[in-house]
């Protein structure tokens, strides 16, 4: 999409101090609410219209619902003491095979804002010096902490919500 840099595409050299997380965890409590303002006012149609080959609305939500799991696998993964976190399904497999597009949006809404208020419960019961574990990430093959990781999630979230805007404003 014109404009928005593709994400396997971006870097993320930003090593946020670990007093930050209480603030990283609020961005990612808050994606959730952010999304549905975004979307309130859409129609079917352009819930479902695409631009330049890009996912539909729905299907950019469905997405963000869909990866809930792998984020709490890797915050697993961090508390496990694992020397890698698990890898993601780079050809996002789920979000193809969902058809997210036969969904409502408050049916994806919903979704998405249930699995992300579990890893936020999740990470609020973790402390900071946990939040400075590190693993590796698989794909990036660099370190990462925690904290890492939940910037790199609130990322992918803003990622989505400014292809969604491109949407929107076409």
């Amino acid at each position: 999409m014109q404009g928005i840099t593709l994400w396997f595409d971006r870097t993320f050299p930003d090593k946020p101090p670990i007093e930050n997380f209480p603030f990283v965890i609020e961005r990612l409590r808050g994606t959730p609410v952010r999304v549905r303002a975004q979307t309130s006012v859409l129609s079917r149609v352009q819930s479902q219209m695409r631009v330049d080959g890009a996912w539909s609305v729905l299907e950019q939500v469905g997405h963000l619902g869909d990866l809930e799991s792998l984020w709490l696998g890797r915050i697993d993964d961090f508390m496990n003491g694992e020397l890698e976190l698990r890898p993601a399904d780079l050809t996002n497999r789920l979000t193809h095979e969902s058809h997210h597009d036969e969904r409502s949006l408050d049916d994806l809404l919903t979704i998405f804002d249930a699995a992300r208020k579990k890893m936020v419960d999740r990470l609020e019961t973790i402390s900071l010096d946990d939040a400075g574990r590190s693993s590796r990430h698989p794909r990036l093959q660099q370190p990462m902490r925690l904290i890492d990781l939940c910037l790199f999630v609130a990322d992918h979230d803003d990622h989505h919500l400014a292809v969604i805007t491109k949407i929107i404003s076409t």
